[in-house]
């Protein structure tokens, strides 16, 4: 599966940028915490509110993106069974062309744990209807374990931000809820503050929409991590040990 998906978005990917000047001072004002990864990339810790967040640079770590990939993560205390996911509908085709040629054509009857969980989910939740998508249907899907719980989220500001979003239609966008947390994937060659501050603002309008649902919702929140939502405690290791 991941073979097929590297050769759908095959290309030259381009070279990891050097230029980090304005990345440091940038992070440095809005008192977050940042720090270089080798020659590959960066790390910047900060919060929203009490709750911290993880935006991390540098080589993808999905198929389906080439190049350099932006990461934003956040612990959100949901429960473990919500699984949610929205992408851009270019990104929907590829991959639903990629399950049709691996699992249908290839005759495979299983989708193995290498595959990315935003591919399972597409064939494993319903996703919501060009009606119930709205000003989004043209350019987004999104499907979820919990409809409900997908179609309060997108009430209001995220949907507004999501509009505002002035990206290119082909650009691989992922946001996605899965073991309690919140991540956004997409691809980013050069790490400008500008770039950095549009994502980092959609990250946070989806962070304060999940707390908006989970506090509308108690159910949606796992009984084992109640008492601590938003409590600000740590991230855990890094993503690529996930």
């Amino acid at each position: 599966m991941l073979d097929g998906l590297k050769r759908l978005f095959s290309g030259s990917p381009p070279a990891p940028a050097t230029g980090w000047e304005g990345i440091a001072p940038w992070a440095a004002s809005r008192q977050y915490a940042f720090r270089g990864v080798q020659s590959e990339g960066f790390v910047i810790d900060g919060r929203l509110g009490v709750a911290p967040w993880r935006l991390e640079w540098g080589p993808s770590q999905r198929p389906y993106i080439q190049g350099q990939e932006l990461r934003l993560r956040a612990e959100m205390g949901l429960r473990s069974d919500l699984h949610l996911v929205l992408m851009n509908r270019e990104l929907q085709e590829t991959m639903e062309k990629a399950v049709f040629d691996q699992y249908v054509e290839g005759v495979q009857t299983r989708i193995d744990n290498q595959t990315p969980p935003e591919m399972r989910w597409l064939v494993m939740f319903p996703k919501l209807s060009g009606a119930e998508m709205g000003p989004l249907r043209e350019r987004y899907m999104a499907l979820s374990s919990m409809k409900g719980w997908l179609m309060r989220w997108l009430e209001g500001p995220l949907t507004e931000s999501l509009q505002a979003l002035r990206v290119d239609a082909s650009v691989p966008t992922v946001l996605m809820i899965g073991r309690g947390r919140l991540m956004l994937r997409t691809t980013l060659a050069e790490p400008e503050v500008q770039a950095l501050q549009v994502w980092l603002r959609l990250f946070e309008v989806a962070m304060r929409e999940a707390r908006r649902v989970a506090n509308d919702s108690i159910e949606s929140i796992s009984p084992s991590t109640q008492p601590s939502l938003w409590s600000g405690s740590a991230l855990p290791g890094d993503e690529r040990k996930k």
